[in-house]
């Protein structure tokens, strides 16, 4: 499956470059923290989390392969990737792409991705103001956009997907259909859909699988494609389905 082989692809390419450690700001077995209000050219671990200080300024990646990484509020950062761990950016953060492979990765309000979001089991939330210039997208885990706008195309394989508090996708929601490889559970089961009121999916909810749809009577999408209609939704009028 594609997507599949695109999160292979990052692994690799992230084991790759933490295996070069830059010298600065660099650890092998140790935890690295960039302090509050400092300026730092980036940050990197093998087997150490990663934390950067409220209002620090990182212009470059920070990226670990066991470990976690934290950025605190008002702080700016390039790319932030690792493979066993979650990534989490409080509020007023300002950061490019976010990936993880085994991790959840929550973006806070008001924040500012300037690239997308990716991760293989984890869970994504984009809490409310926070904005999301290009794709997210993971294999398994829930995606919770809440009072979000997100730039291009949200996309997964077996996790459910809440759209809600006026959240806004300028591309496709698209539900991936579970590769031969997969859980025989996760493909009988279908994925819950919410698209809460006031949201919006400007593009297509396009579903190559079938799924538990909902869409507010509020809500507004650019059509229903694929195994499934607009007809097969469920419109509710209330705050939840």
């Amino acid at each position: 499956m594609a997507k599949f082989m695109t999160k292979t692809v990052f692994t690799v390419a992230l084991l790759a470059v933490l295996v070069s450690l830059p010298a600065f700001g660099a650890s092998i077995n140790k935890s690295v923290k960039v302090g509050a209000g400092t300026e730092s050219s980036g940050a990197s671990s093998v087997n150490g989390s990663i934390s950067v200080g409220e209002n620090a300024v990182v212009t470059g990646d920070v990226s670990t392969v066991n470990g976690s990484i934290r950025v605190d509020s008002g702080a700016s950062i390039e790319d932030a990737s690792t493979v066993n761990g979650g990534v989490e950016l409080a509020n007023d953060v300002d950061a490019d792409d976010l990936a993880t492979v085994n991790g959840d990765v929550k973006v806070g309000e008001s924040s500012s991705i300037s690239g997308g979001i990716e991760a293989v089991n984890g869970r994504i939330t984009v809490e409310k103001g926070a904005t999301v210039a290009d794709d997210v997208e993971n294999v398994n885990g829930r995606i919770d956009l809440a009072g979000a706008t997100i730039g291009g195309d949200v996309s997964t394989v077996n996790g459910p997907v809440n759209v809600v508090e006026g959240s806004v996708v300028k591309g496709d929601l698209i539900i991936e259909k579970p590769s031969m490889w997969g859980n025989s559970r996760d493909k009988k089961r279908k994925p819950r859909i919410v698209i809460g009121p006031g949201s919006t999916v400007e593009g297509v909810i396009k579903l190559e699988r079938e799924v538990e749809l909902f869409i507010s009577e509020t809500a507004k999408v650019g059509g229903v494609e694929g195994v499934m209609s607009m007809d097969d939704a469920v419109r509710f009028s209330g705050d939840k389905p």
